[in-house]
């Protein structure tokens, strides 16, 4: 498993200055997230990250103090390829109400792939509950923030609120939890994507 794109910078002034560098502390985030995602955090050890990543022990505290330095790290590294999922999966123009169908669809891919997000990120409420709360809200402004650019487009209804990227936030990631985790290879995510558009044509379309 691996998560690709470019290491998140390690704590403070631990950010690596070489490729080199940057390629040892993606392999301890990529260690991460398995060793994380199959034992949890109490039962993960920053040997058995270590040992995933084929890293000495002495290189992991190149990069983090302790393993609840690099769990925050990894729940940041995760929002950020959340983020970029999206971005990559939203090229060209698109209207506002496709940009959200989309966006969902890259969504559960991405959670099919890497199911241990969800283990990963609820944990973090209990671990590290700012980390928790930082991933749900960047989430949420980004939906707002293209909802807000859906309405001024003149597709979606003129009275936009927060609540309303709040719900559609909380309508993905339950869809994510049926679909990508749960599911047995019986779905589409472009179907469920489809199905929960309809939703947000009728509930934010322009009346």
């Amino acid at each position: 498993m691996e998560w690709g794109g470019p290491a998140a910078p390690a704590e403070h002034d631990k950010a690596p200055r070489t490729e080199r560098g940057r390629r040892t502390l993606r392999k301890l985030l990529d260690a991460a997230a398995v060793e994380f995602g199959e034992h949890g955090f109490h039962e993960a050890s920053i040997s058995g990250i270590t040992r995933r990543a084929g890293v000495a022990l002495g290189s992991f505290y190149t990069y983090f103090d302790s393993k609840d330095a690099i769990f925050r790290a990894l729940v940041s590294d995760m929002s950020e390829a959340v983020k970029r999922a999206a971005r990559e999966a939203l090229a060209g123009p698109m209207g506002a109400l496709e940009i959200e169908r989309v966006a969902l669809s890259a969504f559960l891919r991405f959670a099919a792939e890497h199911k241990e997000i969800y283990r990963i990120i609820d944990e973090a409420e209990f671990v590290d509950p700012a980390s928790y709360r930082l991933h749900y809200e960047t989430i949420a402004e980004r939906i707002h923030q293209r909802l807000r650019d859906g309405a001024a487009s003149g597709e979606l209804r003129p009275d936009i609120h927060e609540a309303h990227a709040w719900a559609l936030m909380g309508m993905n990631v339950f869809l994510g939890l049926r679909y990508a985790i749960w599911g047995q290879g019986e779905w589409n995510p472009d179907a469920v994507a489809g199905v929960a558009n309809e939703l947000v044509a009728r509930g934010l379309g322009r009346r």
